[in-house]
């Protein structure tokens, strides 16, 4: 077989041997077919006395078929991620009327808000939560001792710091964690029902009681 004498202009198919060009100069049949249009077309009109180099050309073919490549293989991983999306859609489905533990710090004085939650980066041997109200003031403070990595969870009683039944309202809560008087990273979690799902371009969306919304993988905790 020969092969193509000057190789800068199919060179410039694949932006100088660069597969990824491909996406800017058109699909990877059209390339394909500009290639080989212009491979026959050298052929025909070489020079019998200095013929193409064989060399070139595999080197040529062997860009071409990195870049079909690439195209069957993005290809099928949209068609996978498709797939999975619908899966994860079909699985938060099953939550829809659940209550479930994600990143927030509201709380409320009755059931079910009235469940917090935290995650720990790491064991802490002191764990307070403060409960203020929506002017920010001190409501309760609960001490809940030592606690261990992962997500712990406890429930207020609705009671403030004086033992009077905390009136209704919004309210929310920090949680402060020691380990040998060191500061602990945590994450607070709120207790939300799930109303309906959702996909967005970030993912599949849990939509919450409280027009509120959180991605599927932020659930900590099914109720």
């Amino acid at each position: 077989m020969s092969a193509i004498q000057d190789t800068s202009s199919v060179s410039s198919l694949f932006g100088a041997g660069t597969p990824a060009a491909s996406t800017a100069n058109g699909s990877a049949t059209d390339i394909q077919n500009r290639f080989l249009s212009l491979l026959v077309a050298q052929m025909k009109n070489q020079d019998p006395l200095n013929p193409l180099d064989n060399a070139q050309v595999t080197s040529q073919m062997a860009q071409l078929s990195t870049v079909q490549g690439i195209t069957n293989m993005n290809t099928s991983l949209q068609a996978l991620a498709t797939s999975l999306g619908a899966g994860q859609v079909s699985q938060a489905a099953s939550l829809i009327g659940r209550d479930v533990l994600v990143p927030g710090n509201t709380v409320g004085p009755a059931q079910p808000q009235d469940v917090m939650g935290f995650d720990l980066s790491r064991a802490a041997d002191d764990v307070t939560v403060s409960i203020k109200d929506a002017s920010g003031n001190l409501v309760r403070k609960l001490d809940l001792g030592p606690r261990d990595v992962d997500v712990s969870t406890v429930a207020w009683d609705g009671l403030t710091a004086n033992g009077t039944a905390a009136p209704a309202g919004a309210y929310s809560f920090t949680v402060n964690a020691v380990q040998g008087g060191q500061a602990v990273g945590n994450t607070a979690l709120s207790l939300g029902m799930v109303n309906s799902v959702s996909q967005n371009s970030q993912g599949v969306q849990l939509n919450l009681a409280g027009n509120t919304s959180v991605g599927y993988a932020d659930v900590r905790q099914i109720f």
